[in-house]
């Protein structure tokens, strides 16, 4: 029997399906586990984009879960892990802190009562949700909410400071001391989560970032 002789286009589609079968064993690039850099390079590294809090509720970013069991809630393991001293319950069960000694750097302030001390959400969640958060499932905006996972998220600060915070972002509100350390911390959470900037407070973030001379090293939520 005589073999037939492929036609040019035969060889064409044959070496094409062998070029797609080869791609499809290639993974996808992954995403970059950690970043490392200065802050300018760090503030570069956070997209700009505009910002919408349209359809935010705080009930869609479960919070202070108690994720591991032990009864303490998310808000009681960063009480313990930010005291600088040992803490004490408010009954046998250990679940609420009730004393220890806390430093507030936004405000410099010292406190020995936990009812003094608000959690804040570094970046808050309406901020967050009007910089990405609003697309992710309610596991992912969980988690961001309890993250534990870096101590830059999740701060404990004066109740009263915390408040006077509330959902704002660099461009309208700053702590009173060591506003590069905020800064760092603040694009530090943005990168972690993979959450953008709107230009007024980018602009804001490259300002410090000229004159601070803080890194940031983040490992990827």
């Amino acid at each position: 029997m005589r073999t037939r002789t492929p036609t040019p286009l035969t060889r064409l589609l044959l070496t094409l399906a062998a070029v797609l079968a080869l791609l499809a064993t290639v993974p996808a690039p992954a995403r970059a586990a950690s970043f490392s850099g200065s802050l300018a390079q760090a503030v570069a590294a956070v997209p700009t984009a505009a910002e919408s809090n349209s359809g935010y509720d705080r009930a869609l970013f479960p919070h202070w879960v108690d994720a591991d069991g032990d009864c303490q809630n998310t808000r009681a393991e960063v009480l313990v892990a930010e005291a600088d001293a040992a803490v004490t319950y408010t009954s046998s069960s250990r679940c609420t802190v009730a004393t220890g000694r806390w430093f507030s750097y936004y405000d410099r302030a010292t406190w020995t009562s936990a009812s003094d001390i608000d959690i804040d959400h570094m970046v808050p969640l309406a901020e967050a949700w009007g910089s990405g958060a609003r697309g992710w499932t309610t596991a992912r905006r969980q988690a961001y909410a309890n993250d534990l996972g870096d101590r830059r998220t999740l701060v404990g600060v004066t109740d009263s400071v915390n408040q006077a915070k509330s959902d704002q972002d660099p461009a309208t509100w700053l702590p009173a001391y060591d506003k590069c350390r905020y800064v760092a911390e603040w694009v530090a959470v943005k990168i972690r989560w993979g959450l953008s900037a709107d230009a007024a407070e980018k602009q804001v973030l490259s300002t410090y970032a000229g004159t601070c001379s803080n890194t940031v090293t983040v490992t990827i939520a």
